[in-house]
């Protein structure tokens, strides 16, 4: 409701919307260029993820290369890239919550929230 029962200021309107935009804008930004690190087995397979999710690096210790087993290494990869997303799913939680929330809390398109 308006105070006074007038008609909202469609400027004002407007303004506070571009300002949402742009501050959503420069959250994704940087959640692009944050890395956020996963691991399994111990810390044998490390997966490192940037905040949108995008797979940037991936460390394995040679302790977890066994050629006579590669399906246990196969299954370390992935826990830990799952383990890195999971983290970069928080990370926009975040980092984009309070943002969505403010664009009537319908979440934002294309984002896991």
């Amino acid at each position: 409701m308006i105070p006074g029962g007038g008609q909202p200021n469609m400027q004002q309107l407007l303004q506070q919307a571009q300002k949402m935009q742009q501050d959503l804008a420069a959250a994704q930004e940087e959640l692009a260029r944050t890395e956020v690190d996963g691991s399994a087995g111990g810390g044998l397979v490390k997966a490192t993820v940037n905040g949108s999710g995008e797979l940037r690096g991936l460390v394995i210790d040679p302790k977890a290369v066994d050629p006579e087993d590669t399906e246990t290494l196969a299954d370390l990869v992935v826990a830990a890239v799952q383990a890195a997303n999971e983290n970069a799913q928080q990370l926009q939680q975040e980092k984009l919550g309070p943002l969505a929330q403010g664009l009537g809390g319908g979440g934002v398109p294309g984002l896991p929230f």
